[in-house]
């Protein structure tokens, strides 16, 4: 069973901010970007404990080749992704949110 996934309003602009940079260091990077991104979000949907709790029920699903991290909880009827973040820029960013 896979949980909705509802997102943070932030995460938005997180996304578009990384796939532009990507994008600015070589064509077509940006839509890699995306791509793990969407691969991690499927996972996390349909396995959303498989990830360690890092503090206050956050967990933390990394993205494969990209530095980033997607931070969420989960709740038996969805998961709460909370922030979509640089592993080494942001890294207390989420917290805020949490």
């Amino acid at each position: 069973m896979t949980l909705p996934l509802v997102f943070h309003p932030d995460v938005n602009d997180e996304v578009d901010d990384a796939r532009r940079w990507y994008n600015r260091q070589r064509k077509g990077l940006g839509a890699d970007f995306v791509r793990a991104l969407k691969d991690a979000l499927q996972q996390l949907s349909a396995m959303p404990l498989v990830n360690r709790v890092l503090s206050r029920n956050v967990r933390r699903a990394l993205l494969r080749r990209f530095p980033y991290g997607v931070y969420y909880r989960v709740y038996p009827d969805r998961v709460q992704v909370i922030a979509v973040q640089h592993l080494h820029r942001d890294s207390g960013g989420w917290q805020s949110r949490a």
